[in-house]
């Protein structure tokens, strides 16, 4: 027999697959998502659901019940700088792609918000619904914080849950350490132009720039166990434009990922020590800038079980496993040091598997049977929790 919760959420697919499909075809990137702002406040007002907008970082802050304790719902809405080629007929042609399903989780949490002010004589205590912006460059959850999120009214707990378009449909994974840190950074070394017959002439930052990098990746080859997890990445690399010319500059960008909050301070002051040093050696200027500064999401193991009880009582059929654990990074992250949290990753794939693909990826597809799933598991893990707690 299905839960009353989830056939509520299943008669209102129709309304969910629109409001997809709507957000779809309009993605917009970073803190600034006007169109998108305006989308959901819209349909939050049709619902009679009072919110606030803060406006320099577009996220929305909806609220439903009344006194009592307060749960959190959060789901990002932001999009990707990628061209879409997914050959959908509502394709987004801006530019701009949702390849992460941040759609979906939009178009979910208004599910939720829909059968939460079905069920509000019902609940014990406040949801408080997140609809936020800058997932993808880190900068929206730690804005709203900063503009009051978790207070007025006290987020007590909260949950998060991301689509995979490239997990069988059905299907979630979890676990206590759930996404890595994030410390990104860029390197700008400055050294002396001349042309390229007279090298004794300049300061070659190539040549730093070189030793920088090889410098950076023996960190991670001699200096921590090899039990430990880390990654350190430099994804980006430039300098010069002519091949006759040392150039004045050369820049490094890149990323360090880790779990451990002892072992990613340890990295980091070593990365700065290490630029120092070789720039020392070879007479090369350095300036090091901080483009991200993400902590681990780390699960609370309560939240955890809990959420899991409320999911298998919604969707019995639902086969969740304990296994998710990837050095990818997420800013819900600001909001798991913070407060009890717990983030799950359901599986969204299509059913041809042969479709499948990664997150970020122009071509990526999502099956749509999720958002209703997803909305009724998001309005019976907030009332349960507030059944427990209140």
């Amino acid at each position: 027999m299905i839960h009353p919760l989830l056939q509520e959420a299943l008669d209102m697919k129709e309304a969910l697959v629109a409001d997809r499909r709507a957000l779809h075809q309009i993605p917009e990137l970073g803190i600034s998502l006007p169109n998108t702002v305006a989308y959901v406040t819209g349909k939050l007002s049709e619902m009679g659901i009072a919110y606030q907008v803060y406006e320099d970082c577009s996220c929305v802050v909806a609220t439903v019940g009344h006194g009592g304790k307060c749960f959190m719902l959060r789901s990002d809405m932001d999009a990707l700088p990628v061209e879409e080629e997914s050959g959908l007929l509502f394709a987004s042609k801006n530019g701009c792609m949702h390849a992460c399903g941040h759609d979906l989780h939009a178009a979910t949490l208004l599910g939720a918000a829909r059968l939460l002010k079905a069920h509000e004589s019902e609940l014990k205590g406040t949801v408080k619904l997140f609809f936020q912006s800058g997932e993808e460059i880190f900068a929206g959850s730690k804005a709203a914080i900063e503009e009051g999120l978790l207070e007025n009214p006290k987020v007590d707990a909260a949950f998060a849950m991301h689509v995979g378009g490239a997990q069988k449909y059905n299907t979630l994974i979890y676990g206590k350490y759930t996404m890595s840190s994030v410390y990104g950074f860029r390197i700008l070394l400055t050294g002396k132009g001349t042309h390229g017959s007279m090298p004794e002439l300049g300061v070659d930052p190539i040549n730093t720039a070189v030793h920088v990098y090889l410098g950076l990746q023996e960190l991670l080859a001699r200096e921590i166990s090899a039990q430990d997890e880390a990654t350190l990445t430099i994804g980006h690399f430039e300098s010069g434009k002519a091949n006759n010319v040392i150039p004045n500059t050369a820049v490094l960008e890149g990323t360090l990922r880790t779990f451990k909050v002892e072992l990613r301070e340890f990295l980091i002051r070593r990365l700065h020590e290490v630029v120092e040093s070789v720039c020392k050696a070879y007479r090369t200027e350095f300036e090091i800038e901080v483009l991200s500064d993400v902590p681990a999401t780390v699960c609370d193991d309560a939240c955890t079980q809990e959420f899991l009880e409320s999911l298998h009582e919604v969707d019995p059929e639902m086969e969740t496993i304990n296994a998710f654990h990837t050095m990818g990074s997420e800013d819900f992250a600001f909001i798991t040091e913070r407060i009890p949290a717990s983030f799950f990753f359901v599986g969204a794939g299509v059913e041809d598997e042969s479709k499948w693909y990664g997150q970020h990826n122009p071509h990526i597809l999502f099956n749509e049977d999720v958002l209703p799933r997803g909305a009724a598991i998001y309005a019976k893990v907030a009332m349960d929790w507030l059944e427990k707690h209140c």
